[in-house]
This record gives C-alpha cells, sequence and structure tokens, in this order.
C-alpha cells in the first residue's frame, strides 16, 4: 500500500483537485472534474485506517511545528491519539496540513460503514492571480474598493476559495491594509506584502464563527474575508461591516447572482427581511457566480463566471425585494459590467474555448436559452 504522501504526490502530479480514500475500493484522485482510480489494489480496511492516522499525524506535525512542541501540554502521540478519539465521537472532522514544497491539503474524515473515509482537497502553496485563473478582471476592481460587499458563489469544487485568495492576494500586492480573515479551516496561507493578514480558524484560534464575527470589528480591519456566510447571524454581519466601512469579501453556496439574493433575505424573518433587503442593497458591490467548464483544445478547465454589479438598477430591485427582475437587468446590463451565465458560456464558444456541448451541460435550468444563444451565434 502506497502512503498517503505518495498518494497525493501522483495525484499532484496529474493535477487533481481531489484524493478519495474509502475502504475496500482503490483511491480515487479527481481530474477536470472526473475520477480516476489510482494503482490496483483496493484498500483494505486496516490500509485506511492506516491513511487516516497519517493524515492525523501529518496535521498534528504542522500545528506542533507552528505553535512550538512546548505549546501542547500533551505529546504528539497524544494528540493523535486525541484527534482519533474526537473522529469517533463526532464522526467528521476536518484537518490541513502541507506537504512540503508541494501543496497544502484540505481533509475531511469522516465514519462510513463501519470504517473511515477521506476526502482530501489539494490546494496551491502559492494563490494564483486573477489572471492566471482567467477571471473577470472586473474582481480586481472589486478588490480595490475601500468598503462594501462582495459574495463569491459557485456549487461546490467550483474554485470559491481559490477565487477569494486571488482576491485577497491582489489586495496584498497592491494595497497597505489590515486584512482579518476567518475560516473554517485556513486554507491558502498568505504572506504578508504591502498588507498585513491575520488568518483566524475556526476551532483554533477562534470557538466560533460567531464569536469571531462580533470580535473583527474591534480589530481595526480594513478588510474582512468570511469563509462562507452559513447562517443569518454570519450575514447580518457580512452586510453591516460592508456599510460601516470596510471592504468584506465571503462566499455562499448558490448557483445564480439572482439565487444568492434570494437566498440572503429568506434567510431572515418576514419581520427582518425589508430592513436586510434595505442593507444589503447598500453595502453591495457585486456578485459573481462560477463553474468550472472543460477546455475545448487541451486537459484542465476554465471558470464561467457569472457578474452582477451593484448598478442602481439592481440596488433599486433588491431594495424593493423585486427578485424576479434581476435577471433580465444582468442580462441586460453589459454597460455595468455584467453578464449572465449563458452570456459568459456563449462568450466561451464563440472564442471555441469550450465546445457548445460543454456549454450546454452548464446552463442550468436556462437551457433552451443557451441553445437559442448559440443557433443564432
Amino acid at each position: 500500500m502506497k502512503s498517503i504522501h505518495d498518494l497525493l504526490e501522483v495525484a499532484i502530479a496529474q493535477n487533481a483537485s481531489d484524493l478519495l480514500i474509502k475502504a475496500g475500493s482503490l483511491p480515487s484522485m479527481r481530474v477536470d472534474g472526473q475520477l480516476q482510480s489510482i494503482g490496483s489494489d483496493p484498500l483494505s480496511v486496516e490500509d485506511t485506517e492506516d491513511l487516516i492516522h497519517s493524515i492525523i499525524y501529518s496535521s498534528i506535525r504542522d500545528y506542533l511545528l507552528q505553535v512550538g512542541p512546548n505549546a501542547s501540554k500533551f505529546s504528539g502521540e497524544e494528540l493523535v491519539d486525541k484527534k482519533v478519539q474526537t473522529l469517533r465521537e463526532m464522526e467528521e472532522i476536518d484537518l490541513v496540513f502541507t506537504i512540503d514544497g508541494l501543496a497544502r491539503v484540505r481533509a475531511n474524515l469522516f465514519l462510513q460503514r463501519n470504517s473511515v473515509g477521506a476526502a482530501l482537497r489539494i490546494i496551491p502553496l502559492t494563490p494564483q492571480t486573477i489572471e492566471e485563473l482567467n477571471l473577470p478582471l472586473i474582481l480586481r476592481d472589486w478588490a480595490s474598493y475601500p468598503n462594501g460587499l462582495v459574495i463569491i458563489t459557485g456549487p461546490t469544487g467550483s474554485g470559491k476559495s481559490t477565487t477569494v485568495a486571488a482576491m485577497v492576494e491582489h489586495i496584498n500586492t497592491a494595497r497597505q491594509c489590515h486584512i482579518v480573515a476567518i475560516e473554517d479551516p485556513v486554507e491558502h496561507v498568505f504572506q504578508n506584502k504591502l498588507s498585513i493578514i491575520n488568518q483566524r480558524e475556526v476551532g483554533t484560534d477562534t470557538r466560533s464563527f460567531a464569536s469571531a464575527l462580533r470580535a473583527v470589528l474591534r480589530q481595526t480591519p480594513d478588510v474582512i474575508v468570511i469563509g462562507e456566510m452559513r447562517d443569518p447571524e454570519t450575514m447580518r454581519v457580512a452586510i453591516t461591516a460592508g456599510e460601516v466601512g470596510h471592504l468584506v469579501i465571503t462566499t455562499l453556496h448558490t448557483t445564480s447572482a439572482t439565487a444568492t439574493i434570494d437566498r440572503m433575505l429568506n434567510s431572515f424573518s418576514a419581520d427582518e427581511r425589508a430592513q436586510v433587503a434595505t442593507e444589503l442593497s447598500g453595502s453591495l458591490i457585486g456578485i459573481s457566480s462560477q463553474r468550472l467548464v472543460l477546455r475545448a483544445s487541451s486537459s484542465g478547465r476554465l471558470p464561467a463566471v457569472e457578474i452582477m454589479t451593484a448598478s442602481p438598477t439592481v440596488k433599486k430591485l433588491i431594495e424593493d425585494m423585486n427578485t424576479g427582475e434581476l435577471y433580465a437587468t444582468v442580462r441586460e446590463g453589459q454597460h455595468f459590467g455584467m453578464n449572465t451565465m449563458n452570456q459568459a458560456l456563449e462568450r466561451l464558444c464563440q472564442t471555441k474555448a469550450i465546445t457548445p456541448e460543454e456549454a450546454i451541460l452548464h446552463a442550468g435550468m436556462n437551457v433552451m436559452e443557451l441553445r437559442q444563444m448559440l443557433r443564432r451565434a
């Protein structure tokens, strides 16, 4: 059986985004969104247990290297045993560790059918730039705002964290700011350049998102990065912070810019919704919604990105809670830098970056509209 580091080295060499571990199956890696097996021998329950222990050991090793061997009253082996016990009690845990010179790894360990499994996300050591990721340059403009709310959305695995990291790195190289990031867990690790960056990990540096958010406004931040808006309390702090003079960059699991507004407003009670809509319309800079699509002529994927900017019309529609008209406003809003997902997909087709078949796979509920657009083109 290969070690966890051997498996990750194979995955990294193939530009995989994820590695999956399950007893009774071959290790699998996700390359350009598709699963590929590694090796020819399925993992036994004992093999999987050994790999899980190795992942936990790697995470504990990184922790002790960071805080120093005398910072904990427990030995490394005791910390590993305690983490294994936590996994058994909690049934899933998140960990992060680094493979020197290669990548950082975010691991979710979980129980399944009386054994343990793992899903590992492979993260580059150095954040890529907005240009390197082929993201819309308007994101660079949004990162230059002194205050307001930027929301990066998309389904799981669409590169939201990578996009946020690129925006933070742009600020880090272009502006003198104090950036406070609240993450669960910390994925990309930044080195101070022009900015000072404090990265707080939930469960390690702070008890919860809620407690970190209550304190963040007292930490004199210029930029606040919230790993994910998970509940109304987080959303309220993000909106308020954007209103009172901070640039807030965060993510949400939604499939479109319009769905993002609906999701946020519907997270609040009917009595609160009108006030939240007014505050959101006042603080919003823009929403991007992205998906990763396969290149037509080579391996790898490209982002297709829907952009909704806070134009006067968009602000008015949000304030009036008239979200039904937002899609048409985005579609007709090229003057303000806006485009729908279908317009982004059509543009990639026109430049032959992706195939029409690939575009249609990612059109979602608006597939008929995209078919008509492609026929006209």
